[in-house]
């Protein structure tokens, strides 16, 4: 058995935008805690759960930090989410 669990935690949304919006507050939410990892976060259509939908760009930056806007983000990247 592994030692590492991955929380899922179904919602709906009407559509794929707001899904991701929702799923990036959500995962802004609990960043204090450290054993989450935002850049992670993915949405799914729900008959189609293996498909998933990156949330964040999270590619990475020269100092090892990693891009936190949004997948579909326009300009330079940035370890910092836009406000």
């Amino acid at each position: 058995m592994s030692g590492r669990w991955v929380v899922h935690l179904p919602f709906t949304a009407a559509d794929l935008p707001t899904a991701r919006r929702f799923a990036a507050a959500l995962a802004r939410s609990v960043t204090f805690l450290p054993e989450v990892d935002a850049g992670q976060t993915t949405v799914s259509a729900e008959d189609e759960q293996g498909v998933r939908e990156a949330v964040f760009c999270d590619l990475p930056l020269p100092d090892r930090r990693r891009c936190a806007r949004r997948t579909d983000h326009d300009g330079p990247c940035s370890a910092r989410p836009p406000r």
